[in-house]
């Protein structure tokens, strides 16, 4: 069967099989469609590659609150009307539980996934975007979360446009929250930027490499969160930077800073990579522009950007008191990078809400 790529298939799925059974069993009732996970789709990045698990026909349906008590019915219908195959793909599903799996035509489940429509935000986000967007919900929201969310597509919007409004409340932080997070960032970047430096100073090439790699995260995921992209996690994070209008300097800048090359070459890319994101920082006109460039490190011979003097000029343009007082560590992704934390709303949370 011929590749199609995921978020293509879905539409198709929705518009061509579930969409007529809902007409035909439910006709009366309300609903939403589209595709918003996890899944590489939602991105627009999947491959043939893909599609050897948690990969097929499959669409998300929402219904209202008060529709709730339909959902079995709906979901009963579906397994029982939903064919075999469609475009080639089977339509069901095997393998681990709370997983899509891998299809397979003699599989228990399908793809379609009913839910109602605020309980589906809680669980993702662990708050409803309806009810509105506070600091602590933004700062508690794992980027990669939101990208699923407000990426991937709308299929149908029967809801009177409320799964369109929840994807519009989460498109973009606000002003203030963007500059604490973009600040906290740079924080980051102050901390570990004279280390690699001294690492191979003392002949720790190793090492020296490693702080640079943790560098290179930092910075594109600075550079996507100054262009209004929410960075995903690693498995796509160079390929959504790379990209960028503008990134492919810093790309061979990066890789010059992570290849063989020996430290002066390690620091001539990393050089050039900081004082490019420092400039789109600058570029935003979110705060006073500091337009820094690299400097010797104190005494010693390596050069540093002096990361703190943008920090220090994003968290002295917010304006609200209560965010200016926080720690400059950011949303929960910054500081927080275990899987089974990020993935899981209510862990999250009460993480996000300790710091």
């Amino acid at each position: 069967m011929a590749f199609l790529p995921g978020l293509t298939l879905a539409r198709r799925y929705h518009d061509e099989v579930v969409a007529p059974i809902l007409r035909r069993r439910c006709p009366a009732l309300p609903y939403a469609a589209g595709l918003l996970d996890g899944g590489s789709e939602v991105l627009g990045l999947d491959t043939v590659r893909s599609t050897d698990h948690d990969w097929g026909p499959r669409v998300h349906l929402f219904v209202p609150a008060a529709e709730v008590a339909r959902v079995p019915v709906l979901r009963a219908a579906l397994d029982a009307d939903l064919p075999v195959e469609f475009l080639g793909w089977p339509t069901r599903f095997v393998g681990e539980d709370g997983r899509l799996g891998v299809s397979d035509p003699a599989g228990s489940r399908h793809g379609v996934d009913v839910a109602e429509l605020g309980g589906w935000w809680r669980d993702r986000l662990g708050f409803d975007p309806a009810a509105g967007v506070t600091t602590a919900d933004w700062l508690a929201t794992p980027t990669q979360r939101l990208a699923e969310v407000t990426g991937g597509a709308v299929f149908h919007d029967g809801l009177g446009g409320a799964l369109t409004a929840r994807r519009t409340a989460v498109s973009w932080y606000p002003t203030d929250v963007w500059r604490h997070v973009l600040a906290s960032a740079w924080t980051r970047i102050a901390q570990a930027e004279h280390l690699p430096g001294r690492c191979a100073e003392v002949g720790d090439e190793l090492g020296s490499r490693v702080v640079t790699a943790g560098l290179a995260r930092d910075l594109m995921r600075l550079g996507l969160l100054l262009h209004r992209r929410w960075p995903p996690y690693d498995k796509w994070l160079g390929t959504v930077f790379g990209r960028l209008d503008g990134a492919e300097p810093v790309v061979v800048a990066l890789a010059d800073a992570l290849g063989p090359g020996d430290w002066a070459r390690r620091q001539t890319g990393l050089v050039k990579a900081l004082e490019t994101v420092a400039r789109w920082t600058d570029d935003t006109r979110l705060a006073v522009p500091v337009r820094a460039r690299a400097q010797p490190f104190h005494s010693r011979p390596f050069l540093v950007l002096r990361a703190e003097r943008i920090a220090a000029a994003l968290s002295a343009a917010v304006t609200d008191p209560a965010l200016r007082a926080r720690p400059l560590v950011g949303a929960v992704d910054q500081y927080v990078h275990s899987v089974d934390v990020l993935t899981e709303a209510a862990r999250v949370r009460r993480i996000a809400g300790n710091v």
